[in-house]
């Protein structure tokens, strides 16, 4: 999985919008000015989050872009498959299951990706911009669990 620039800048005008979720529509203007993200690209990011159902666009003197649903309905994972893709380092789950269920030599390989897949998957399922925003506490102590459930701590 990689997030490209398009992604981040995706992620951090959600996480402004965010803190913002109770204040109404914000313009890109503020948006890109507040978050020092380019304002023409930020306007193909918005439009692509709007037909994805993640923001709304709010039209007149006081429009602007709002989150379509509160920060902690947003997902992380929603948010990068709509900008980027699927999140397995090759095609998505289904075609990493298919390469290990008919590529005998490299199975174990392909295993390894499926499970990098399904981790990086879990916590980016159960992550919300809320949790990223300061709305909520943050994933720290569950990553912590997960951490000990593996085996111990690892490093990032």
């Amino acid at each position: 999985m990689k997030i490209s620039q398009k992604g981040l800048y995706a992620l951090q005008a959600l996480m402004m919008l965010g803190r913002r979720y109770r204040q109404g529509a914000i313009r890109i203007r503020d948006i890109a000015y507040e978050e020092n993200l380019p304002e023409k690209f930020l306007e193909l990011i918005l439009l692509e989050l709007k037909n994805a159902r993640i923001v709304e666009s709010v039209r007149g003197a006081k429009g602007g872009y709002q989150l379509k649903r509160p920060p902690n309905q947003i997902f992380l994972s929603e948010v990068i498959r709509t900008i980027d893709g699927p999140l397995a380092p090759f095609a998505d789950g289904a075609g990493l299951q298919q390469l290990i269920d008919s590529d005998k030599a490299h199975r174990q390989l392909y295993s390894v990706f499926m499970d990098v897949r399904n981790a990086a998957a879990h916590i980016l399922e159960n992550t919300s911009l809320a949790n990223i925003c300061g709305e909520s506490p943050p994933q720290e102590a569950n990553r912590r669990k997960h951490r000990a459930n593996q085996g111990g701590p690892r490093s990032e």
